[in-house]
């Protein structure tokens, strides 16, 4: 359906046989209204995520102009990429932005989802949290109406338009390029999580060593937090491989934080790179030519990402008709070839 049109104080009266100044009255706690249905009315409103919404009641034609946005964290460089294109499209076609952040919590992204509801966006694109797993909150608010479009991190349980990047296509090739150069002992760092993007670049991976004559052996696949902060498990994972009696020739990287982490805490321990190891990984960061040495990376087109996203958002929200014929964007990634990763000597 066309905009995301919020429980009202009429509809809570309609569906409890109740006059609207009764509601009214219940909601607001007024002492002319029995208690016995003040609760049937706060009940019934809070099993409907109904919020009092003064944004909405001002509003003529019951739209807000704005688009909520929901992400991991606005500080890593591939989402700022990505809100940068929302707000390329958004802001052009009279759509305000309200975005938040999930810092990869399934709770946090529930509170964040039901806030947006609340201030009546007219749409909202989402990439899920790495603790998500149930998204009945996001089911919930497309099945009243509100118009969700998931992007990055996507998920089959709901239908609705998707835009992501081709991530096995981009490991497979990555790995297989790795390969090529006379790498033997690739290693893998991916994340604890099971969202979609870290699947396929496991898959990814692993079907280009089988595709290379090479045996998938799980001593060098790591799996490390999602939003890779944590130094500590991250260098416990980097000093497991190089326990190992064959320890890893190259590291290859599955996402953004892990990649440049990982190569502040091979120089802390010491490991010349591309000389001890080499690195190749999944980055946005514009440092990534310049820091020592400058990254071999795969850089995904996060500005495209959001301006798709948005475009498909709006289109949702401007369609008077019930659409149920949904798409998935796939956009290409690059590999970008710096010094991390020059061929085997």
């Amino acid at each position: 359906m066309s905009s995301y049109k919020a429980l009202t104080m009429n509809d809570i009266a309609k569906a409890l046989n109740l006059s609207a100044s009764t509601v009214s009255k219940a909601l607001s706690d007024s002492y002319e209204i029995s208690e016995k249905t003040k609760q049937l009315v706060n009940d019934y409103a809070k099993q409907n995520n109904y919020r009092p919404n003064l944004i909405a009641q001002s509003l003529k034609q019951g739209h807000s102009n704005s688009i909520g946005v929901v992400v991991a964290s606005v500080d890593n460089p591939f989402f700022s990429q990505i809100i940068n294109g929302i707000e390329s499209v958004a802001y052009n076609e009279g759509y305000n932005i309200i975005i938040t952040q999930t810092h990869e919590s399934h709770e946090l992204e529930v509170q964040n989802v039901n806030h947006l509801a609340h201030r009546s966006v007219d749409g909202m694109l989402v990439a899920i949290s790495t603790e998500t797993q149930n998204i009945e909150h996001l089911k919930k608010l497309q099945q009243q109406g509100l118009p969700i479009i998931f992007f990055d991190r996507v998920t089959d349980d709901m239908d609705t338009h998707k835009v992501t990047v081709e991530n096995f296509k981009s490991a497979y090739d990555s790995t297989a390029y790795l390969v090529s150069l006379g790498y033997k002992r690739i290693a893998h760092i991916t994340s604890l999580d099971d969202t979609s993007v870290m699947r396929e670049r496991l898959a990814g991976y692993e079907k280009a060593l089988v595709d290379n004559g090479f045996e998938v052996d799980q001593e060098l696949v790591k799996h490390c937090h999602g939003t890779g902060r944590d130094r500590t498990k991250l260098k416990e994972a980097l000093d497991e491989l190089f326990a190992l009696n064959d320890a890893p020739d190259v590291i290859f990287s599955a996402f953004d934080k892990i990649t440049t982490v990982a190569l502040s805490l091979l120089h802390e321990m010491k490991k010349s790179v591309p000389e001890d190891v080499a690195l190749l990984g999944f980055t946005n960061t514009i440092l990534a030519d310049i820091i020592n040495p400058p990254l071999t990376s795969i850089t995904q087109p996060g500005f495209e990402m959001g301006k798709e996203a948005t475009r498909m958002l709006i289109h949702l929200i401007k369609d008077e008709h019930l659409v149920t014929k949904f798409e998935t964007i796939v956009l290409p990634t690059e590999l970008v070839v710096r010094d991390s990763c020059p061929p085997k000597k």
